[in-house]
């Protein structure tokens, strides 16, 4: 037969065990709600971007890039080469 002893340590060891298993699964289940918590957050944010984007698409006023001028304008960050040469190639013919 085991001695008290022996059997205070085993059920000691027993009640530690279940006591760490109990709260390292708490901690692990938190983790995870925080984790989807931040990805349904990220993907709201990404579709209010999206959406934000397309009502300023839909919404731009028409810009002064379409016309000839702004085209043609060298200096522009919009130039469109092909579209200057097509251009001068019309004006020659």
């Amino acid at each position: 037969m085991a001695s008290s002893g022996v059997n205070v340590l085993r059920y000691s060891a027993l009640g530690l065990g279940i006591f760490y298993g109990f709260t390292h699964q708490r901690k692990i289940y938190a983790a995870d709600a925080a984790a989807a918590a931040k990805r349904e957050y990220e993907h709201k944010q990404q579709l209010i971007n999206q959406a934000k984007a397309a009502y300023a698409k839909k919404n731009a006023p028409v810009s002064a890039a379409s016309s000839d001028s702004a085209s043609f304008d060298i200096n522009n960050p919009n130039f469109d080469l092909e579209a200057f040469l097509n251009g001068l190639s019309a004006q020659r013919a």
